[in-house]
């Protein structure tokens, strides 16, 4: 079997468990720089892009080479979409829903409020309409898009105070993504839009009386515990957030067929990783932070009632006046509710009874 036929029948992890790096003959050397949105200090998201640069280099023997920067390094780490659009970089490694305000459409490639968990995603992705629908919306922005990990459901943040109603999130200043943040703002939430290397001091200082990250394993390490004593459950606002790699379409179209297959692979590759690392130390991680004193809370009926209730009203609003939120929405929607019949049955039930039982 020659090597060609060795990575369609092996696939990625066959290919790199091999130690087999594959004869690429189509096309010379390559030189890339992605721009992360993420800090180095974060092995799981930032190092998610790590895990990708490293796939395309052992597939590629090589050849094709892709450095990867840390937020604020090439450019801010809310100016990716600008520096790949302008081709300043190759590509970028993102949460789209950082982009709400260019577009809330950016939001439905990543997670919007009550929306999909992460094997709904990645089944409306590559299996229903998603990246299609995506695609042809991100073109005026010169962009290719690939699934690039997704961090499970996340937590619903840090506070210094409890929240117990709807009435305790009046005049809170909150980090969180942007279109929570709208969701938010008509209960009285002042939302701060911060990217994750500067939220500890914010948090410090005052400037934020809560934020949101991911959740515990990455919340442990930036050490967010030793502010506020309350951590809230779910992060209701993203059940399954993406994230991507964006990539500047005439980057992409310069490489050769056998190169974009290495591209497509290593970033699914990164988006299976992504997720089984969160999902693996996620766990330990609430355990200590328990164990350590943090006064573990769900958020109450009250607020994730009225929380539905502000979303749905922002998504018919966008319906009647964004065309192109309209149009992918609306399939969206339709493959949601559908996963969500089918989950009832099957994962729901299954879940909830396993989370019952003693192991």
């Amino acid at each position: 079997m020659d090597r060609r036929s060795l990575i369609k029948n092996a696939g990625i992890a066959g290919v790199l468990a091999a130690g087999i790096a594959p004869a690429v003959h189509a096309q010379a050397t390559v030189r890339w720089r992605l721009a992360s949105s993420f800090p180095k200090s974060l092995d799981t998201i930032f190092g998610t892009a790590e895990v990708f640069s490293k796939s395309v280099s052992d597939m590629t023997g090589g050849k094709f080479q892709i450095s990867v920067h840390a937020g604020g390094e090439l450019m801010p780490a809310f100016g990716v979409v600008d520096g790949v659009q302008n081709a300043s970089v190759e590509m970028a490694h993102t949460a789209p829903y950082y982009f709400y305000g260019k577009d809330p459409t950016f939001c439905l490639g990543c997670a919007v409020p009550f929306g999909m968990n992460t094997r709904q995603q990645n089944a409306w992705m590559y299996e229903g309409n998603g990246l299609k629908l995506m695609r042809a919306f991100y073109a005026k922005y010169n962009i290719i898009n690939l699934p690039g990990g997704n961090t499970g459901a996340q937590m619903g943040g840090w506070f210094r105070k409890e929240i117990k109603s709807v009435a305790d999130l009046k005049g809170l200043k909150f980090r969180t993504n942007p279109f929570a943040g709208k969701v938010l703002e008509p209960f009285g939430v002042i939302p701060q839009s911060i990217p994750g290397a500067d939220l500890y001091p914010a948090l410090e200082k005052g400037t934020l009386d809560g934020l949101e990250w991911v959740g515990p394993y990455d919340d442990q390490k930036l050490g967010f515990n030793k502010i506020a004593p309350f951590y809230y459950y779910p992060g209701w606002w993203e059940g399954g957030p993406e994230l991507d790699f964006y990539i500047n379409t005439k980057a992409w179209e310069g490489l050769s067929a056998e190169y974009k297959a290495i591209v497509e692979a290593a970033a699914a590759h990164a988006n299976i990783t992504m997720t089984a690392k969160y999902d693996s130390k996620n766990p330990i991680a609430l355990k200590q932070l328990v164990g350590s004193g943090t006064k573990l809370r769900p958020f109450s009926q009250d607020v994730m009632n009225a929380a539905f209730k502000s979303a749905q009203q922002i998504y018919s609003d966008l319906n009647n006046t964004n065309p192109e939120w309209k149009k992918i929405y609306g399939d969206w929607s339709k493959f949601l509710a559908d996963q969500n019949a089918w989950f009832r049955y099957t994962e729901g039930t299954f879940d909830r009874f396993m989370q019952q039982q003693k192991l």
